[in-house]
């Protein structure tokens, strides 16, 4: 997918319909507005969003198509899914903007430096997604439909599983009588060395320097105090022994 390499000018609408009010709507339409962007809702999820001359869909994907039935041909629709093609918006004129950021509904949800994969089924509509990313401060880029569900797995990775895993630590801490918060400073600096030095060179602990014995102790202390995590544990110390050997080869 080349869209982005075209000359294709941005094109801002005249009136946006946030359709959903769910915590992504809901944290999309106040951003959008306080973009200066005129913007109606958010909206219910039958609502047909008449006036609009672009309805912005932020539904569950289940509910993507229903709700594109809903909107009355003329204004372009989009939807905010990670995982599902443009079909789901059939007969539509359609975009698609996905913002690669967590929004939980806790206060403000910010957008601007966060990635945004963009789509669109005409220049018209991909104009379109652009110039909602830009106004709102994201960095579009490509996402074509074959590679959408990887795409969204990856950010589950990132972002969904490490939550599961640091509940994974805090647990295993508490079990210890320590804190989980006490682990927010090291997960901090790890995100932010693997940000900055790449996977291999921000690997630190004992499979990096080959100490089996204490990786079996751990093993032990899960096995006695959180056996459901065992899976979880030798899956991961399976994948960070190949890591390490990946950057025990890499040149210096």
């Amino acid at each position: 997918m080349r869209e982005l390499e075209r000359d294709i000018p941005d094109t801002l609408p005249e009136r946006l319909a946030i359709v959903g009010r769910g915590r992504l709507g809901t944290a999309l339409a106040a951003a959008l507005r306080a973009a200066g962007m005129p913007t109606d809702g958010p909206l219910g999820r039958d609502a047909n969003a008449s006036g609009a001359d672009v309805v912005l869909l932020c539904v569950p994907d289940e509910e993507i198509a229903a709700a594109a039935a809903g909107i009355a041909q003329g204004p372009l629709v989009g939807h905010c899914s990670g995982a599902s093609g443009l079909d789901a918006l059939a007969p539509h004129e359609a975009f698609g903007l996905h913002p690669l950021m967590t929004v939980t509904g806790v206060g403000d949800a910010g957008f601007a430096g966060a990635g945004c994969a963009v789509a669109g089924t005409s220049d018209r509509a991909l104009a379109t997604a652009l110039a909602l990313a830009r106004g709102l401060g994201m960095l579009p880029f490509p996402i074509a439909e074959a590679d959408r569900a990887a795409y969204h797995a990856a950010a589950s990775l990132a972002s969904n599983f490490l939550v599961t895993l640091e509940a994974a630590a805090e647990r295993l801490a508490r079990s210890a009588g320590a804190d989980g918060a006490l682990l927010v400073p090291l997960v901090r600096a790890t995100v932010e060395n693997w940000a900055t030095l790449g996977p291999e060179r921000a690997l630190t602990g004992p499979l990096v320097r080959g100490d089996e014995a204490t990786v079996a102790r751990q093993r032990a202390a899960i096995a006695e105090r959180a056996p459901d995590l065992l899976r979880l544990f030798d899956a991961l110390a399976d994948a960070t022994r190949s890591l390490a050997a990946t950057a025990a080869g890499a040149p210096a």
